[in-house]
């Protein structure tokens, strides 16, 4: 590994270390600045005025905005979010209950999609203008059209009202055969897979085509390369930097971003519990949720950015 490439990796982690940095302080703000008295809504309508001073006081919410971020930040960096504000749980006892949850529905998303999504872009990419490409794409663009929400309501309509194949509500709790599993997760996965494929593969197949429509891939087919070996030697090598970001970005929408999921199937994960605790006002718990989110993301797109260096053959031999 030269220097080259050794310096831009460590570009990327100081960017994603000072960009988390940033949301850091954009979290904080954004639930500073949300309406209502955090200590008043714990305490209720009926709370004393003493009451409700002693406990800003202590949540330090009597003292500056500043002070405040300071004293999240450095309780977070050092693995200690906080209490809930709800039931005075210790935060991070709430997050490792519901994080296997969204972990296992993602991973089981990740899986069936991303292999689906790659195949069909490549194969749509290098057979484009052809029926299978504007069947695939039309598919594609009117999965894209309709909202989550309808996909997941629809589908709770079809297979777990009417037809009753499976079970509106997506979790049990404790060990379960392969039966059951393939029930229970069968729904949500469904609808985050409809969407993460038609995404991905849209994507796979405008960078796939691009690398296709490079100088190097015409001088290998004018040199009299296979189709195969211009794909798979040629045209791919060259692509797994932008394939590498949007499997990023995908996959970092199933753990942020399967919210509306969670919420309809009523799935015990890391989104729902942020739901719950905006609508109870669990500012800890907020913030941390939101936390864990954006470096989630930041950690995956810094993965894609490095895949993305190491693949270029231009740093690597230099």
């Amino acid at each position: 590994m030269n220097t080259a490439v050794v310096r831009l990796i460590a570009g990327r982690i100081v960017i994603a270390i000072l960009t988390l940095l940033f949301v850091s302080l954009a979290v904080f703000v954004g639930t500073e600045i949300l309406p209502g008295d955090v200590a008043q809504a714990v305490l209720g309508q009926n709370a004393t005025p003493e009451a409700v001073a002693g406990l800003r006081h202590a949540l330090h919410l009597d003292q500056p905005a500043y002070i405040r971020y300071f004293l999240w930040l450095g309780s977070l960096l050092s693995g200690d979010p906080g209490r809930s504000l709800v039931n005075g749980l210790p935060v991070a006892t709430l997050i490792a209950s519901r994080l296997p949850n969204s972990l296992m529905l993602a991973f089981v998303t990740a899986v069936i999609c991303v292999p689906i999504a790659l195949m069909l872009g490549i194969l749509s990419a290098v057979w484009r203008g052809s029926r299978f490409d504007r069947a695939v794409s039309f598919v594609t663009m009117s999965i894209i059209s309709v909202p989550e929400f309808m996909i997941a309501t629809l589908l709770v309509i079809v297979f777990a009202v009417n037809l009753r194949w499976f079970p509106a509500l997506s979790y049990a709790a404790g060990k379960v055969s392969l039966d059951q599993f393939f029930r229970l997760f069968a729904l949500p996965v469904l609808t985050l897979t409809c969407v993460m494929i038609a995404q991905m593969m849209r994507m796979t197949r405008a960078a796939v085509i691009d690398t296709l429509r490079s100088s190097y891939v015409e001088m290998a087919v004018l040199k009299g390369a296979s189709p195969i070996r211009v794909v798979l030697t040629h045209a791919l090598p060259n692509a797994i930097g932008p394939i590498a970001n949007i499997v990023a970005l995908n996959l970092s929408f199933l753990l942020g971003g399967a919210i509306i999921v969670e919420v309809i199937f009523n799935y015990p994960g890391l989104a729902r519990l942020l739901v719950d605790a905006v609508s109870t006002r669990d500012m800890p718990l907020v913030q941390a949720c939101v936390m864990i989110f954006c470096a989630t993301y930041l950690f995956l797109v810094m993965l894609a950015d490095i895949s993305g260096i190491l693949s270029n053959p231009r740093l690597r031999h230099r």
